[in-house]
């Protein structure tokens, strides 16, 4: 068996993607892949189309490993996130064809269940105190186990997840299909995500596993000092509070405070992942499978994790495609250190174009046994919605000058 092809689609159905379809050699065998990057879709296919392609024609699809210590290696410029994507998408393509060679559902091959399903979270969002309390509610009718709340933050114009999408009230738009600048200070959302927490525990409770996204923005000790604060809320951890250049400044975080840590977003390999897993600085690792390597890298991440008892809670926002979704589930089904999982519900356009999305049943998403992903490509769909240029928004100090989004 020979690999034949590579197509690269790059569509926009509610949001952009940028997938692929791996062909072989065996009448209509192939597998698929999400190579998503958001606001970089057509550097990875580019980088698909005119350098990996040509790579791989003629390699047999079964040798994953391989072929992808080839495509991260072999090219001597290694890494980064336009890579590490390109290099994903195949990844979960050829996962996909040797699921459907053994005539198994992904899982199976990674070891089997480890559980009836993943527990997973939605984001609960609000411009205020109430309306946030509202959208718990409403996840918690639903049957959702574990909730990330967002509040808007006075001053802060498009604050981060507080609306349900980018750009609320006050975010500045840099001109068409550019950039949003939304402002962000320290001060007002340092007072404001405490008081959050303590509202949302006293008319929710503590039956119900909550969490909050820093997404970067703090100083070290602002993040210490915010965990600290957070301690009598009881959440499962506070997600991303530092850049991911800072990682040595987790220690002082540790150092000051119980509240539970994950990190790892913008992590693009388990060397990145490394240091603050050896040394127990964080309780979850939140790779997302489409930017860290891949089923491949992505298992082995967990299996480093496993060792220092750190759990996974893999990205799963709504800019990647049911595909990395799936296969981050598959992967959370036969892991034995799983934790929780991200998910989104997407626009009906998504599930016209991309089959196979995890379902949902009280609290917990499940995969097909469908053989390999489960997932499928409809091309013709697909070509109805075609890209558009898109950005995440910039954060801007009060002063001015740019602070991480």
């Amino acid at each position: 068996m020979k690999i034949t092809g590579l197509q690269v689609i790059v569509t926009r159905p509610g949001r952009n993607f940028c997938l692929i379809r791996l062909e072989t050699d065996v009448p209509g065998l192939y597998g698929v892949g999400d190579g998503t990057l958001n606001g970089r879709e057509l550097s990875v296919a580019a980088l698909l189309e005119n350098h990996l392609a040509p790579l791989l024609i003629g390699r047999d699809p079964d040798q994953v490993e391989d072929i992808w210590q080839f495509l991260f290696r072999g090219s001597y410029w290694r890494g980064g996130p336009v890579q590490v994507a390109a290099v994903s998408a195949v990844d979960m393509a050829l996962w996909d064809i040797k699921g459907k060679v053994a005539g198994l559902p992904l899982y199976s091959l990674l070891g089997g269940r480890c559980r009836r399903g993943a527990v997973c979270y939605r984001h609960a969002s609000g411009g205020d105190f109430p309306e946030l309390e509202d959208s718990v509610h409403k996840l918690m009718a639903k049957g959702y186990k574990v909730i990330r709340c967002q509040c808007a933050i006075p001053g802060c114009a498009g604050t981060y997840g507080s609306h349900g999408s980018f750009g609320g009230p006050g975010a500045r738009s840099l001109g068409e299909r550019l950039p949003l600048e939304e402002t962000w200070e320290p001060r007002p959302y340092l007072a404001t995500v405490p008081a959050m927490f303590a509202h949302i525990r006293e008319t929710v409770g503590y039956d119900i596993d909550l969490f909050h996204d820093v997404h970067e923005r703090l100083m070290p000790i602002q993040a210490a000092q915010l965990a600290k604060e957070l301690e009598p809320f009881k959440l499962l951890f506070l997600e991303d509070p530092l850049r991911p250049e800072h990682k040595e400044s987790f220690r002082l975080i540790r150092q000051h405070t119980t509240t539970p840590l994950g990190m790892g977003e913008l992590f693009t390999n388990k060397w990145d992942a490394l240091p603050l897993i050896t040394e127990q600085l964080i309780d979850y690792i939140r790779c997302g499978l489409t930017h860290a390597g891949g089923i491949t890298e992505c298992r082995k991440i967990a299996a480093i994790a496993e060792a220092y008892h750190v759990r996974t809670a893999w990205h799963g926002p709504p800019d990647l495609a049911p595909i990395a979704h799936a296969a981050s589930v598959h992967l959370d089904l036969a892991i034995p250190n799983f934790g929780v999982q991200e998910t989104v519900l997407f626009p009906p356009e998504t599930h016209e174009v991309i089959s196979g999305m995890p379902t949902f049943e009280d609290g917990y998403l499940n995969v097909s046994d469908a053989p390999g992903l489960g997932c499928d490509i409809d091309l013709e769909k697909a070509a109805r919605y075609p890209y558009q240029r898109d950005y995440l928004p910039v954060s801007r100090r009060a002063d001015g000058s740019v602070q991480d989004w």
